[in-house]
């Protein structure tokens, strides 16, 4: 049993608290800054920047791989936490999302419901072929491309860094497009 009047037992629990402390506060920040779509606009009116956003769902295995394996990734989380806002959006969820004057919902959704769950109507206007999807919007908000799939660090690579240099939009043919992915000289 510890004797709380013991003062250097005191100072031994509170250095062990500081530390546990610093630990959870830098693994925290080595994340990334995830947010809903709706923090992500309100934010692009004050600061207009990107927006990456990570759809996905619960039964999603795939899923689940990103986070673990790419959204883990130093690099990763790094290059989307200075260039994106960062969403994280549950395509089955129940979350209202308001997006260029429009609200979206998922009216049928059951919290109830084990595995899959109604889609969400704005996973539908996002004409999304499947989950994961990782979707990229301009710095107002306006859509520019859902690229679904599982996706490694160095394969994600070249869409998060085409797009936040805005290299997309020259990219307008195939050619153009293979060209661009031959020159690419990765980092990740």
């Amino acid at each position: 049993m510890i004797n709380v009047n013991d003062s250097v037992t005191m100072k031994k629990l509170l250095l062990i608290t500081i530390i546990g402390l610093f630990a959870i506060t830098v693994n925290a920040q080595e994340g990334i800054n995830w947010m809903s779509m709706d923090e992500a606009l309100a934010a692009q009116e004050i600061t207009p920047k990107k927006i990456f956003m990570d759809v996905y769902t619960l039964w999603c295995g795939p899923c689940k791989m990103l986070d673990k394996n790419t959204f883990s990734d130093k690099k990763v989380i790094k290059y989307i936490n200075n260039n994106y806002y960062a969403v994280k959006f549950n395509a089955e969820g129940p979350d209202e999302i308001t997006h260029k004057g429009f609200t979206y919902t998922n009216p049928r959704y059951r919290e109830d419901k084990k595995g899959r769950n109604s889609t969400h109507f704005f996973a539908d206007a996002l004409k999304l072929r499947g989950y994961p999807s990782l979707v990229f919007f301009t710095d107002d908000g306006t859509l520019i491309q859902a690229l679904p799939g599982y996706k490694t660090p160095e394969q994600l690579e070249i869409y998060l860094k085409m797009i936040a240099s805005d290299d997309y939009k020259e990219l307008t043919t195939r050619e153009s497009w293979e060209e661009y992915q031959n020159n690419f000289k990765g980092t990740f």
